[in-house]
C-alpha cells in the first residue's frame, strides 16, 4: 500500500518544494488575514483538518483540486485560473521559430 502512495506522489526539485512551500504559506497567510479557523473551513469544505494543514505546509501530494477547494473557501480560486495567463517564455519560443520560420522563407 505505501508503494502505490510512494509512486502516486509528485517528485519534485527543491527549488520546486520551496515554491509549493510558499503557496502554503500564502494561503495559510490568508486564511488568518480572514480571521477563519482550519477547522471552519474544513467544515466549510469538508477537507480534513490534516490535509489542510498539509495545504498549508505546501505538500506535493495533496491534489491539487483540495488546493482549489481551499482557495474557493478564501475566495481565491481565480488566482489558480491566472497561472500560466502571461507565458512571457512559451512566447519567446514561438517568436524565435517564427523569426526562424521568415528567414526560410525569405520574409
Amino acid at each position: 500500500m505505501n508503494d502505490l502512495a510512494d509512486r502516486r506522489k509528485a517528485i519534485l526539485f527543491p527549488k520546486q518544494q520551496k515554491i509549493l512551500r510558499t503557496l502554503g504559506e500564502n494561503i495559510k497567510l490568508a486564511r488568518k488575514r480572514r480571521q477563519l479557523t482550519q477547522k471552519l473551513i474544513s467544515e466549510r469544505t469538508g477537507i480534513s483538518p490534516i490535509t489542510l494543514r498539509k495545504i498549508e505546509k505546501g505538500d506535493a501530494g495533496v491534489s491539487i483540486g483540495h488546493y482549489l477547494t481551499m482557495l474557493a473557501a478564501l475566495n481565491l480560486a481565480e488566482d489558480l485560473a491566472n497561472v500560466a495567463q502571461d507565458d512571457e517564455f512559451g512566447r519567446k519560443l514561438q517568436d524565435a521559430k517564427l523569426l526562424g520560420a521568415d528567414k526560410k522563407g525569405g520574409k
